[in-house]
């Protein structure tokens, strides 16, 4: 598989290789060990997560507290999405900025959104399943949102997606601005911290 850091740092792009024959196909759609390598740190998986969307249903922007925040392995294995890797870490020199992929049965592409770091999706077809491999388990009292319709974010929704469709719960999210000014977000110091932390303890294990 071939794996690229995205413009923002700490989230990357996820390619497999795939063998077709006479049978169908075959890929492996993620590997511990290359991720491993590329990240600094193993995706310390904790729970397993799915959803089914319409076309044009958006989810997110979602994030968690940091520590221990929940990275997230994202593919889709069916329909296709647009996924949107956000910088909400106040302080980086990204913040505010995003970067996307699509995901689709085509190029079965996955995306690996790192500690501290907003993910949200738009499906572009019905039916749209996007699995989710994450290193916490669920914990609402942790876990937060910014309204993707944030104008200072500027999410690009392409026109095949048609209406875009939220529910309550991001539609009434913050804005970014509002987010940080409650203390919503997490630093971009902390975040060093507990990847620094992390990619640590992972080199001490191989040692």
């Amino acid at each position: 598989m071939q794996i690229r850091e995205l413009s923002i740092a700490g989230a990357f792009e996820v390619t497999p290789r795939q063998f077709p024959d006479d049978r169908g196909v075959f890929w492996e759609w993620y590997r511990f060990d290359a991720l491993a390598e590329a990240v600094g740190h193993p995706l310390d998986l904790r729970q397993g997560n799915g959803s089914v969307s319409r076309r044009g249903v958006v989810r997110g922007i979602h994030f968690a507290d940091v520590p221990p925040s929940q990275a997230k392995y994202v593919t889709v294995t069916a329909g296709a999405v647009i996924d949107y890797v956000v910088d909400i870490r106040v302080g980086s020199p990204t913040f505010g900025r995003w970067d996307a992929v699509r995901l689709d049965t085509v190029d079965r592409r996955a995306v690996y959104v790192g500690e501290g770091l907003g993910h949200a999706f738009v499906s572009l077809e019905d039916g749209s399943t996007v699995t989710y491999l994450v290193s916490e388990v669920f914990n609402p009292a942790a876990e937060h949102g910014v309204t993707p319709l944030d104008p200072t974010i500027g999410l690009e929704f392409p026109a095949e997606a048609g209406e875009p469709l939220l529910s309550p719960k991001d539609l009434e999210a913050p804005t970014l601005e509002e987010a940080r000014r409650i203390g919503l977000l997490p630093t971009l110091d902390a975040v060093r911290a507990h990847v620094g932390a992390l990619d640590g303890r992972w080199s001490a294990a191989r040692s």
